[in-house]
């Protein structure tokens, strides 16, 4: 299949959504990440997003609307605490769980009888969704266990040959996946933590819980959320996360890569402006600034797959327990380092 490279003139939204209401699926950005959008409604299509990413078919895929009123067609049970946070954050990067409606169906769903929904922010996809059938399934555009993308460039390299076209909308403004807050529990909880962290949300809901197997460093504790159990964002070297006190991080970091080096490989690592002069081997590559994490969460994802194409073997990574984001950035990394993590 050759994929076509669409911009999101109107002309090209038009024939985008066209594909969509046939059946067929697209790379669609969004301000998490871009997603791999088809109608949530068509059981076929929601097939081939699971097809062409390689998916568990248990992994639920997230409905994207554009406009509340939609929400009590996909969703039942909506509590007012919903509704007073969908009035905070909505349009934006948070993904609510309710209790599905018979709209909704279960390939859709990966079988459960609750629906994960998100209102996105991004104008181009707003546009899309409306004009696609008002309900798009949109989970990253990315082959399964890879870092999610940030550039239509990503979305071509891994599933160029899969899908019909990707509407180019720039780089991703956040670069890390939605917020979730479950309210199928008594208490709301984040099965995924984002953009909206635990604090923000805790202004508007009183008492958030965070479901514990989220930051969990030990990969036997399972999180709620299906999709967080399966191996994510992994780049293709052997990734490690250097944790501690950054007098003792930094040489320990510079030991490692020059033994490395030393046996022949290829060496990466990630920093943050403020580090980055006092690193001496590798390919280094600094991620932001921690004084602004934002900058951080928007390249992850992006510098993982710099190091694929570099050739990169072996990645040493300095944590980024920062303020603000750091929480859904050690998430990520963690998952893309497959739970290593070295104490210094």
């Amino acid at each position: 299949m050759n994929t076509q490279h669409l911009t999101s003139s109107p002309d090209d939204l038009q024939y985008a959504a066209k594909l969509l209401q046939s059946g067929q699926i697209v790379g669609m950005p969004t301000e998490t990440v871009y997603g791999l959008a088809a109608d949530a409604l068509n059981p076929d299509a929601v097939k081939k997003v699971f097809e062409a990413k390689g998916r568990p078919a248990d992994n639920p895929l997230i409905v994207h609307i554009a406009a509340l009123e939609q929400l009590s067609q996909a969703a039942k049970e909506i509590p007012p605490l919903a509704y007073a946070l969908a009035e905070a954050f909505w349009p934006g990067p948070l993904t609510m769980i309710f209790e599905k409606t018979n709209a909704v169906p279960l390939e859709t769903t990966g079988g459960l009888t609750s629906v994960a929904v998100r209102y996105p922010s991004n104008k181009v996809a707003n546009a899309l969704i409306l004009a696609g059938g008002g309900f798009i399934a949109a989970p990253s555009a990315n082959t399964s266990g890879r870092p999610s993308p940030t550039k239509a460039e990503h979305v071509i390299e891994d599933l160029g040959d899969k899908i019909d076209c990707i509407i180019d909308g720039g780089d991703a403004e956040i670069g890390l996946e939605s917020t979730i807050v479950d309210f199928t529990e008594e208490i709301p909880t984040i099965l995924r933590p984002g953009y909206y962290n635990k604090e923000m949300l805790e202004k508007v809901l009183g008492t958030v819980r965070v479901d514990p197997g989220i930051l969990a460093e030990d990969s036997h504790v399972r999180p709620k959320a299906p999709g967080m159990r399966y191996k994510h964002y992994a780049p293709k070297a052997d990734l490690t996360i250097i944790q501690g006190e950054m007098e003792r991080v930094i040489p320990e970091i510079n030991r490692l890569a020059a033994e490395q080096e030393k046996a022949g490989k290829k060496v990466g690592v990630i920093c943050t402006d403020e580090t980055r002069e006092q690193y001496t081997t590798g390919d280094i590559k600094s991620i932001g600034l921690r004084a602004e994490d934002e900058t951080i969460a928007h390249h992850l994802f992006a510098i993982l797959r710099d190091f694929d194409e570099d050739g990169v073997e072996v990645i040493y990574s300095e944590a980024f327990d920062t303020p603000r984001m750091g929480q859904a950035i050690m998430n990520r990394l963690l998952k893309a380092a497959g739970h290593k993590v070295a104490e210094v």
